[in-house]
């Protein structure tokens, strides 16, 4: 199921490994374009390819924009972390897949980051407890079929799983949080 352009949970797409991409093509360029799109107009802050149904490793990121005029998302082509710390702290997240809900997710606090950009230049970007650290996170999971859920202790996932079918009854859309 898909709303304003962005797959929903629990559409399955969202549960499944990314390919990796092998070649920049017009295609990969358009489809991270449209991601930067659907990204902006639904209020999000990071956006990975299977949340528009495409089940390629593409993220777009942008953590800091205010309004159209200063909106340039990173592109990250095949990001992998190579880097984490092994001190963590909870960061309350939500996610333009699950609308309606925010979870708390224990992540590490520091990340260090490869990727291509689209001119296939590997690029290593590096975050410490801030969105951008837990964004780059996020997105990555989604490459792997792995969602905010998927984060959670069985119980608070119950619980999380109640209030986002709670959140959809009421009508919750991309970028809604609670």
């Amino acid at each position: 199921m898909e709303l304003n352009g962005i797959v929903i949970s629990p559409d399955p797409r969202l549960r499944q490994e990314c390919a990796e991409i092998t070649e920049i093509t017009s295609e990969i360029e358009e489809l991270a374009e449209r991601m930067k799109r659907e990204m902006f107009e639904n209020g999000g802050c990071g956006l990975a390819a299977p949340q528009v149904g495409e089940l390629v490793q593409l993220v777009v990121i942008d953590v800091d924009y205010t309004s159209a005029d200063d909106y340039d998302p990173y592109v990250l082509i095949n990001p992998q972390i190579v880097e984490s710390s092994d001190t963590t702290r909870p960061f309350s997240e939500g996610c333009l897949s699950i609308p309606g809900i925010n979870c708390e997710i224990e992540r590490p606090d520091h990340v260090v980051v490869e990727a291509y950009d689209l001119d296939a230049n590997l690029m290593r970007y590096e975050a410490s407890g801030d969105l951008m650290c837990v964004c780059l996170q996020h997105e990555i999971d989604h490459l792997h079929g792995v969602t905010m859920f998927e984060r959670l202790e069985p119980q608070r996932r119950m619980h999380a799983l109640r209030e986002y079918q709670e959140a959809r009854a009421r009508g919750a859309m991309p970028g809604e949080t609670s």
